[in-house]
């Protein structure tokens, strides 16, 4: 991920349009997370896991969770956050470089991709088709595709905002997304988009079978999400 991008995410902004958004955002993530937990025993990496509020519930249905983020502030509020629960750590990216050949029973990048040049979503692929087990899944999900533009990720926002209760805080925070840091750097780089076929082939070229779910995780109903197995 870029310096400015990096750089963004660690400091403070408004992507969550209150704490409300905030939190509803990350319990819907959460959850959906911890239903591809295939035992309690399993071993668990979210990368890119960003804020991460309610990590503790996908930990509950594991037998540990890492949670990697490229962002030092962020990681260091992540530790906090999770310092009595002992199933929790908080790892850098170098941290998950240097992790045993198949650690991993579950993979998760969740809105990580379109940040991402394709080159270095291929050199993750790699990374995590070594550190998956045989019979292990990587979750690769909020996938962009090239036809779903910013007025779609607009409408999902405000419709996840009726439905939870921050309708009026989402026109007001789109209203301010506009002249915010977060649109000037996506105006500057964009978002990485894939096809369907174009995210099976990245994931087929890394060495794993791909599979698209049923629904994205997150709210965003337009984006995309996948299971992939190592072959």
């Amino acid at each position: 991920m870029s310096a400015d991008w990096l750089a963004f995410w660690d400091s403070p902004h408004l992507i969550y349009v209150n704490a409300r958004h905030r939190d509803v955002h990350y319990r819907l993530i959460a959850k959906q997370i911890a239903t591809f937990v295939a035992s309690r025993e399993a071993c668990v990496l979210d990368y890119g896991c960003g804020d991460a509020l309610h990590a503790d519930a996908v930990a509950a249905a594991a037998g540990s969770l890492l949670l990697c983020d490229g962002a030092p502030g962020l990681r260091a509020d992540l530790a906090k956050r999770f310092a009595g629960n002992a199933k929790i750590r908080v790892v850098s990216p170098e941290d998950v470089e240097r992790l045993a050949d198949g650690t991993l029973d579950l993979v998760v990048l969740h809105s990580v991709a379109q940040y991402l040049t394709e080159d270095e979503l291929a050199a993750l692929l790699t990374l995590f088709r070594r550190l998956l087990k045989g019979d292990g899944v990587l979750l690769i999900s909020d996938i962009v595709p090239p036809d779903v533009s910013a007025a779609a990720d607009a409408v999902a926002l405000l419709r996840f905002g009726r439905d939870n209760g921050f309708f009026c805080a989402a026109v007001t925070g789109l209203a301010r997304t506009v002249v915010s840091p977060y649109w000037r750097l996506r105006s500057r780089y964009g978002l990485t988009r894939y096809s369907q076929a174009a995210i099976a082939d990245k994931l087929d070229a890394a060495g794993f079978t791909a599979q698209r779910t049923a629904q994205n995780i997150g709210h965003n109903w337009m984006r995309m999400a996948f299971t992939a197995r190592p072959r």
